[in-house]
């Protein structure tokens, strides 16, 4: 108990964003001075929209907070010390574009967000998905895949959609296996709410009992391999002449034909504003937090979106593109919109909503934890509740790498990891809770791997003989950032004080910087 209470002494001394950022003035490490400019169409339509409301936006964050944030926001990783080093060095104008476009080329990119789009499609092994190990690997990997090769989004759909074949074999196959229920309103259902935004239980049971037409094909069978599943048309089914649209239109269903194509065929034409819909808001949900409509998959007409003309500006970009997703998130990225600072200048009660500052958001669980590991050079163990493909997960893949759904551990149940049910974006839970604080500030977990991590026992081997740049590259290291003058000034009298010397040094501070609001959330 003394251990906890001088832990949380030492995490509450030294300063994170919650408690000093605030107080902060020109010079503050979070934002820079001055009104934001309109970088790009996106700002145009969203400072417009503030002017009307009378709402003042946050100034641009500073260049370390936006280094951080589009790390994390990208390819879910901290900048290391060196890449902070390099990028807050550079003076010229163009370098946070620059810096963009080098995440969105990398590998990790596609990492991360193949993590998101397992969570839309359930990619999970046992109940109540239960695609098997095997299979929910394969269906990952072809995710990630099309992820990295930068498939077409609506290219991606449409393989997904008109999926047959092996779940083992034909990965897309298992998009009509990864759900509880399989009967032609259920797949109904889930096509809807990936592809539309939609969430169709609230339709009239007419409309939902027409959009099932166009999944009524669809089988399913074993085969002599042990948990294999194919997924396959009965093309002998009995279908309408015409079937209805969830537009209102109707479309002729040709006899022996796949019928899900006639559904494909409109769902992907550029003239139909679902399709490119859900897929901006869902990217904007992903880089801030929040859906231009919110809940970011709840589109209906009485929904309407917070900034008027954003959402049709970002469905023509993305529809103009070829569906190009990277696209996408580069003008999202570039615009002052993303890289305002998270310190609001109104207490407007609809700044948030209209976009007014960036949002404080709790690192997800997965991002979390592997922070932490990059922090201190450890890895995760995770068991695979089943022994196919491998009883234990790789510890060289990152948590967010992790295929399966069920592959788990107490620190992700903790931290809200989703548990891939149901398809929602906000079925995972960020938000933070007390038992989450004392897991991050008196766990043995987390205390071994500051204590023993060799990364950190490297980095203090390297500067042993300097405190002042012990505790700069400690800060850049955790933060992104060097430290300020106060808080250099609150380390050394701490230091001074407690007596502490060597390696003990660098585990309290970082455990302090690891427990901070500043660390712990996107911001």
């Amino acid at each position: 108990m003394r251990a906890f209470f001088y832990r949380l002494r030492i995490a509450t001394l030294i300063a994170g964003i919650a408690g000093t950022a605030r107080a902060q003035t020109a010079a503050s490490p979070y934002e820079t001075a001055g009104p934001p400019p309109i970088a790009n169409p996106v700002d145009a339509l969203v400072f417009g929209r503030l002017r009307d409301l009378k709402i003042e936006p946050a100034p641009l964050c500073s260049d370390a907070v936006f280094l951080r944030r589009v790390y994390l926001d990208t390819v879910g990783l901290l900048p290391t010390a060196a890449e902070a080093r390099e990028f807050l060095a550079d003076a010229s104008a163009d370098k946070r574009t620059r810096l963009i476009e080098r995440l969105l080329a990398r590998d990790e990119f596609a990492d991360y967000q193949a993590l998101k789009w397992a969570d839309l499609l359930r990619v999970k092994a046992e109940f109540p998905i239960n695609l098997w190990p095997k299979a929910a690997e394969a269906y990952y990997r072809w995710i990630r895949e099309s992820l990295a090769d930068n498939k077409p989004y609506d290219r991606f759909a449409r393989e997904l959609l008109l999926a047959t074949g092996s779940n083992f074999y034909a990965p897309p196959a298992n998009f009509y296996r990864a759900l509880p229920a399989r009967q032609p309103e259920d797949i109904a259902r889930a096509v809807a709410l990936t592809f539309m935004g939609a969430r169709a239980e609230a339709w009239p049971a007419e409309r939902r009992v027409d959009l099932a037409v166009f999944f009524s094909q669809i089988r399913y069978k074993g085969t002599s391999e042990w948990k294999e599943e194919i997924v396959y048309l009965d093309r002998a089914a009995a279908l309408p002449a015409r079937g209805r649209l969830p537009d209102g239109t109707g479309a002729a269903l040709p006899p022996g034909g796949d019928a899900r194509a006639v559904f494909a065929d409109w769902l992907i034409t550029r003239k139909n504003p679902w399709f490119a819909r859900a897929a901006a808001n869902r990217v904007w949900f992903w880089l801030l937090g929040r859906g231009i409509v919110h809940e970011p998959d709840d589109l209906r007409p009485d929904n309407p979106p917070a900034v008027p003309g954003l959402l049709e500006l970002l469905e023509r970009e993305l529809a103009a593109s070829d569906w190009n997703l990277r696209r996408l998130y580069r003008l999202i990225l570039n615009s002052s919109t993303y890289q305002l600072s998270c310190l609001p200048r109104s207490r407007d009660p609809r700044a948030a909503a209209h976009f007014a500052y960036y949002p404080l958001r709790r690192l997800e669980a997965e991002a979390l934890i592997d922070a932490v590991g990059q922090i201190t050079g450890t890895t995760e163990r995770y068991v695979s509740a089943v022994p196919e493909p491998f009883t234990y997960v790789p510890e060289e893949l990152r948590t967010v790498e992790i295929p399966d759904g069920n592959s788990s551990s107490a620190f992700l149940e903790l931290f809200g990891k989703p548990a891939r049910d149901t398809g929602l974006l906000l079925e995972r839970n960020d938000t933070s809770s007390a038992a989450q604080r004392l897991h991050l500030l008196n766990s043995t977990h987390i205390h071994n791997k500051i204590a023993q991590g060799p990364a950190l026992g490297e980095l203090y081997a390297r500067h042993a003989s300097a405190p002042a740049k012990l505790v700069e590259e400690i800060y850049l290291t955790v933060l992104s950032r060097p430290p300020t003058a106060e808080e250099l000034r609150k380390v050394s009298a701490w230091r001074e004080s407690s007596g502490l010397r060597g390696r003990d040094l660098v585990t309290d501070l970082v455990w302090a910087l690891i427990n901070s609001e500043e660390f712990l959330h996107r911001h």
